[in-house]
């Protein structure tokens, strides 16, 4: 009698196991790796930084970036201010995703058409 401690399992995984345990360690992969090079230093221009700056946000946030820019007068919602703990403690990501697509009920519309993931790291 060829009766296995464990019923239905015949010593060798299924095909379907196989590609089940292939698909997850390619996950992993992908995920170590990603965020392996997003914890890589980002390497900025601040001279390029402040350019852009100039062109695209002083007007709303200020040359101080305290949010007092001279067209604060005529928005609804305050833009952010950057001297703010609320600012200071987002991370890297969460900073290029608000520049890239903009912030919802805010008259902080997304730069990504017009500005690139590099400019905005210039920052």
């Amino acid at each position: 009698m060829n009766q296995s401690a464990f019923p239905g399992f015949s010593g060798f995984p299924s095909a379907a196991v196989v590609g089940l345990y292939t698909r997850m360690m390619v996950v992993g992969a992908v995920m170590v790796a990603g965020s392996w090079a997003m914890a890589q230093p980002l390497t900025g221009n601040p001279k390029k930084g402040e350019e852009i700056y100039q062109q695209h946000c002083v007007r709303c946030h200020g040359t101080s970036g305290d949010g007092l820019g001279r067209d604060v007068k005529d928005l609804i919602v305050p833009p952010a201010n950057f001297q703010a703990l609320k600012s200071r403690s987002k991370t890297d990501m969460e900073l290029l995703l608000a520049i890239k697509q903009g912030v919802l009920f805010s008259p902080m519309h997304g730069w990504g058409d017009r500005l690139s993931d590099q400019d905005i790291w210039m920052y």
